[in-house]
Order: C-alpha cells, then sequence, then structure tokens
C-alpha cells in the first residue's frame, strides 16, 4: 500500500520519471548527432527572424534602402565563421566547459570574468525570451485567431520546456532531434524549391507582401551622411542575432562523449555551416519573392492591419514557394518552424545550468545551483531561468520585437573578452613552447582568435550604440547588478570560510559539559529525553520548566514526585508568561558564570505524519531552537517521540528517504517539529 510520501512524490515521478543514479552520469553524455540539437537549435532556428529583423529596419526608410539586405547578409555570413573558427580554439584549449568565463578568469582575471558570467546569464535568459516570443508569432502566423493568448501560449511553452529538460539531457537530445532535424530538411527544400521554381518558371515565387508600398517612418524619409551609416549599422546589427547560441557548445563541452573537445569542434562546424547556408538561402529567398515585412503591419500601405497580424518574413517564403497560406507545404515550414523556434531555448536550459554549476562551483553563484537533480541535470538552474524567462514574457507581453532590442549586447560581449583572452592565453603558451609545429598551431589559433576579437569587438560597440535606446539600456544596467551580486556572494563564502578554518579553540574541550532537560508535562517524550541526557554523562543534569501557569506548574511537580524521577525540577518564573526569554536567560547565566563550559539543550519533540498537525503541536519548541541557536557555546539535541500518525511516513517505520532528499539536504518532519 503506498505511503503519503510515496503519493507525496508521484507528481514528481510523472513529470521527471525515475531518479538516474549518480554512477550512471557517463550514459547521459551526447554523442554528435544528439548534441547538434541541443546546443545548436539556438543558432539553427536564428535563421526564422534574422533575416526579419535586417528588413524591419532597413524598411523605416521605406524601400529605398532594401538593395542592402544582400550585403549586410554577406556580412553576417562572414562574422559566425570568424566566431565558429575561433571558438574551435576555446574549446580546445579549455574543455571543461567554463567557456568565456573561465578563459577571461584565467587571462584577463577575476572582474573580466564576472563581467563575461553576468552577460552570458542575461543572454541566456534572453534567448528563452526571445526564442519562445518568435516561435509564438509563427503559430500566429499560421492561425491567426490565437493572437489574443499571445502571452499564455508563451508562458505555456516554457513550462513544457522546463518538464522536458528536468528529465535529463539525453531525453531532451531526443525530444529536440526530430524537430531540429525536421527544420533544417524544411528549409532547405524551401529554399531549393523556390530557387528551382524562380530559376525555371520565370519568377512566379511572389510574396503575399510583394505589393503593398510602404509608408516610411517619420525622420526616415531622406537619410543621408552620418544619419545613412548610422541607419545601416543598425540594420546590420540585428541581423547579428544569427550568432547567437554560439558559445553554448563550448559551455557544454563536459556534456559531449569523448574525446570531448574534438566532438564539440566538429558540431561547432556543422553548426555554423548549416546556419551560414540556411540564413543566405532564406535572405536570397525573401529578395526574391520581394518580401515587405515593417515593424508596425500599418506602415504597409492598404494592409488590413485591423484585422490580422502580419506573417512573418519565413511565413511568406514559404506561402510563395509553396503556392499559398493553405498549402500543405506553407503548414510543414511553419510548424517545423515554431517547434524549433520553441525548442531552440533548450540551448540556454543546457547552457544557463552548466555555467551557473561552475559558478555555484567557485563560490560566485548559490551552491544549490551545484547540485544535480533525479535526473542529473542542474534542476534548480534550471527553474532559475524558467523563473527570469516568464517574468520577461509578461512585462514585454511575448513580443519578438520589442525583446530582441535587448538581445546579442550580453553575446557579444562574451565574445569579445573571450576572444582577447584566448590571444592572451596563446602568448603565454608560446612563450614556453619550443617545438616548432606546435607553435606554428599556436601561432595560427592567435590569428584567428585575434581576428575573432576584433570583429566582435566592433560589432559589440556598433550594438551598444544601435540598439541601446531601443532596450539594451536594460541589459547593460542589469549586468553591473549580477556582477554585484555575484561579488557579494563570493565575499560572503569567503568571509564564512575563513571563519571555519580549524584553530586552537575548536580543537579545546570544554571544561564541564551541562545538560538543561526543557519540561512541559511528564509523558514519554520528556522521560525519553531524560533518559538521553542521562546516558551522555554530563557533569551536571538540569531538568528545567517554566511557570506560566501556578495550578499547572503544581500539578507537574506532583506528577514529577509521583513518577519518582530522580533529578530536581527547576521551575523558572514567568510572571509575563512567555517561555523562551526565562530559558534564554538562564542559559546565558550558565556561559555567563564559566565560559569555558558547554550547555546542551535537550528538546522533546513529536514526529507526526500530516503536515496540518505540525500546526497543533511544538511551536514553543521551534522558536526555542530558534533563539538558541544564535548563543555561543550552547548545542541543541532534539530527542523525537514519533506519533502513530507518522509511522510509515518518510523518515518513520518502514517509511525512509525518498530519492535525491539526502542530496538536496532536506530536513525530515522530526527536525522540524518543536516541543510541548
Amino acid at each position: 500500500m503506498p505511503t503519503l510520501s510515496d503519493l507525496g512524490q508521484l507528481p514528481k515521478r510523472l513529470v521527471l520519471g525515475r531518479p538516474v543514479r549518480s554512477d550512471r552520469a557517463g550514459e547521459s553524455l551526447l554523442p554528435k548527432h544528439l548534441a547538434l540539437p541541443i546546443f545548436a537549435s539556438d543558432p539553427l532556428s536564428s535563421v526564422a527572424y534574422a533575416t526579419q529583423e535586417i528588413l524591419i529596419f532597413l524598411t523605416l526608410a521605406g524601400t529605398s534602402f532594401l538593395f542592402l539586405t544582400p550585403w549586410l547578409a554577406a556580412l553576417v555570413v562572414v562574422l559566425p565563421a570568424v566566431v565558429v573558427l575561433s571558438y574551435r580554439q576555446v574549446v580546445h584549449a579549455y574543455p571543461s566547459g567554463g567557456g568565456d568565463y573561465e578563459v577571461a578568469m584565467k587571462n584577463h582575471g577575476q572582474f573580466a570574468g564576472l563581467v563575461v558570467a553576468s552577460a552570458l546569464l542575461v543572454d541566456y535568459v534572453l534567448t528563452v525570451a526571445v526564442s519562445v516570443s518568435s516561435g509564438t508569432d509563427n503559430i500566429i502566423s499560421a492561425f491567426p485567431e490565437l493572437a489574443e493568448h499571445r502571452v499564455a501560449i508563451a508562458v505555456g511553452l516554457v513550462g513544457l520546456l522546463v518538464a522536458v529538460n528536468l528529465r535529463g539531457v539525453r531525453e531532451s537530445g531526443k525530444t529536440f532531434a526530430i524537430p531540429t532535424y525536421a527544420f533544417i530538411a524544411c528549409i532547405l527544400v524551401m529554399i531549393g524549391t523556390g530557387l528551382i521554381r524562380e530559376l525555371f518558371t520565370d519568377g512566379d515565387v511572389v510574396a503575399e507582401s510583394a505589393g503593398y508600398a510602404i509608408q516610411p517612418e517619420p525622420g526616415y524619409e531622406q537619410v543621408t551622411g552620418l544619419a545613412l551609416i548610422f541607419f545601416v549599422l543598425r540594420a546590420f546589427a540585428s541581423g547579428c542575432t544569427a550568432l547567437t547560441g554560439v558559445e553554448a557548445i563550448a559551455n557544454g563541452v563536459p556534456a559531449f562523449r569523448p574525446p570531448k573537445s574534438r566532438n564539440a569542434a566538429t558540431t561547432l562546424a556543422l553548426m555554423g555551416g548549416i546556419a551560414a547556408t540556411m540564413f543566405a538561402g532564406v535572405t536570397a529567398m525573401a529578395l526574391l519573392a520581394d518580401v515587405k515585412y515593417v515593424e508596425n503591419a500599418c506602415d504597409l500601405v492598404g494592409f488590413p492591419c485591423e484585422d490580422q497580424p502580419q506573417r512573418t518574413v519565413i511565413a511568406q517564403v514559404a506561402a510563395a514557394t509553396f503556392g499559398g497560406a493553405d498549402s500543405l507545404g506553407f503548414y510543414l515550414v511553419q510548424a517545423a518552424t515554431a517547434l524549433v523556434l520553441i525548442l531552440a531555448a533548450n540551448t540556454a536550459f543546457n547552457g544557463f545550468p552548466l555555467l551557473g554549476s561552475v559558478l555555484a562551483q567557485d563560490r560566485f553563484m548559490p551552491r544549490q545551483l551545484h547540485t544535480r537533480g533525479d535526473k542529473l541535470v542542474y534542476s534548480n538552474g534550471i527553474l532559475l531561468l524558467a523563473g527570469f524567462a516568464i517574468l520577461l514574457l509578461v512585462v514585454f507581453d511575448a513580443d519578438s520585437t520589442k525583446l530582441i532590442q535587448m538581445y546579442i549586447v550580453g553575446v557579444f560581449t562574451s565574445f569579445s573578452i573571450g576572444q582577447w583572452g584566448m590571444v592572451r592565453h596563446w602568448n603565454r603558451e608560446l612563450r614556453t613552447e619550443t617545438e616548432p609545429a606546435a607553435r606554428g598551431r599556436m601561432q595560427r589559433s592567435r590569428v584567428i582568435n585575434a581576428v575573432g576579437g576584433t570583429l566582435t569587438s566592433v560589432v559589440l560597440l556598433i550594438v551598444v550604440v544601435t540598439k541601446f535606446a531601443g532596450g539594451a539600456w536594460i541589459v547593460i544596467a542589469a549586468m553591473p547588478v549580477i556582477f554585484l551580486l555575484m561579488r557579494a556572494i563570493n565575499r560572503h563564502y569567503s568571509h564564512v570560510a575563513s571563519q571555519l578554518v580549524p584553530d586552537s579553540d575548536a580543537r579545546t574541550k570544554p571544561s564541564k559539559v551541562h545538560a538543561v532537560v526543557l519540561v512541559s508535562k511528564v509523558h514519554k517524550p520528556t522521560l525519553r529525553a531524560l533518559a538521553f541526557a542521562r546516558a551522555t554523562r554530563p557533569d551536571v543534569l538540569t531538568a528545567l520548566t517554566v511557570n506560566v501557569d501556578d495550578a499547572v506548574a503544581r500539578a507537574l511537580q506532583q506528577d514529577w514526585e509521583r513518577y519518582d524521577i530522580p533529578l530536581p525540577l527547576t521551575v523558572l518564573e514567568s510572571p509575563f508568561r512567555e517561555i523562551t526569554r526565562p530559558v534564554l536567560d538562564f542559559v546565558k547565566d550558565i556561559r555567563r558564570s564559566s565560559p569555558r563550559e558547554l550547555v546542551v539543550v535537550f528538546v522533546p519533540q513529536y514526529v507526526v505524519g500530516h503536515w496540518w498537525e505540525n500546526l497543533l503541536h511544538n511551536q514553543s519548541a521551534l522558536r526555542l531552537r530558534t533563539r538558541l541557536q544564535f548563543l555561543p557555546g550552547v548545542m541543541i539535541t532534539s530527542v523525537p517521540w514519533q506519533l502513530e500518525s507518522s509511522l510509515g511516513q518518510e523518515g518513520g517505520n518502514g517509511g525512509g528517504p525518498a530519492p535525491g532528499d539526502l542530496r538536496r539536504g532536506l530536513t525530515s518532519e522530526a527536525e522540524q517539529t518543536p516541543y510541548g
């Protein structure tokens, strides 16, 4: 028959499945074909909105500057190629999973390392928010009637991702592999079909928005000089969203099967090649189909913006390629795109917990982030990431256009600092390396990282300048807050550690032990506490009660004599009916009179089987224990007495801890229940 604790564990087991033993951690390591969808779904999915973001800013001036789109797209393709080459050096040099954070800590110092960590933590949260909101946009493109439920859909999708990720890395990889590969196949088929039709059917691939004119935004009708340069750079910065997620592979090297570094580097190369091909193809098809996409749908002259939402760029290309928005090909592309955008958040759900674990190990984040859950994943990191992402989705109404303005500031900050850190790394290695072939490899790697650092630093400057007013200031403000929080956590842990270093005082034996047994009435818990206290053979043993009612105190004295307890009962008077204060004063008096004397307070307590029983018992002892623990030289010993309701429950006879409880450091009900 299932116990109460079994029933309490049922929802958890339904969501997570059976717990996994620690010695099976190696079985959760990923082969390349599963690592690609897990760690590369974010950069691959950015194909769905990177072209769109370029068009949004170019169309602010109407159609005058759309001819710049292929040139900007070419720059965006070159940049990921350089970044991928740069990160291949990182995964070989630092395979422990710290990524840019580890590179910065070891080559620039703590300050730069924490800047990178704060940037990445913010970026991971935004990855979830942007990916899920963009996926929601594509769902709404296929089913416009769902537009009013945008936020609820996005939040529900985050919840689904949390449940999948809590089941374990390998399980989530299997879940995400099919949608990711389906997306790649659908986009490549769409590009191929569109190009064939465009080349051999006299250019009949025409987007539904091709016939609309665009009303320029006020102030953008005549953009020239420096304003034009700023305008173009802003469009380029938006297209750089295609680079997001590249760093996740460098942070996730420990999750790969051996040889870890080589498999991670291969996955990086595959991801870079596939993403660049798809981005170039989608951009080409958008230009050939004459797609128009604007930030405000009402800027499309003649478009019924009051009645229907604007379809995404990839939705318009799919409709033009496959013969309309009611074709099977259109729905397949939209389904695959929506799925991969939603699942792209999985890159963050793997990167954020891994980075949080490294930071916790270095004492910059709470130690709970280094704890693995039942499925050998960092459950606390997953839940923390989901909480912040949901907050962003609610605050910004799951609007991908608003959220994307805050995006990529963090990722380019980590890119830049990490790449210059790698240059320092190679400089240091070259000072000690004498073998010519090895020096040649190091010099080549240094050049790659220097080029990567230069390009990403320039892009970071462009992004900060062009996106600051649009929302990037929020990220720039959040990063110092996280930085200072991590410094404060580290100072706390360091201060605690310094206080716990063994010294002569810690080894000094107390001059004597004074045991104090708290007595509320003469019953089995009290008699057990007295017996245990006597078994410890203290130098002094005091049975202590507090008189808050004369009649009750007299009855207690009579019971004490009737049971012939061979120990005098000390009664403390309490004219104001307090229990805690007289006991504290009594213990303090002992410590004052003999500072080297150890006081051990025995607290009888009931162990109950139902949460509501805790409300009916033991509240006095809970307050006493809370106050006594702050007194130096005082130990508190709980003496539990199991009531019938606790038998067979967790911590009782026939029960036992549930899987993971001891790992998480949970306290049992017996430890929480108070005396009296």
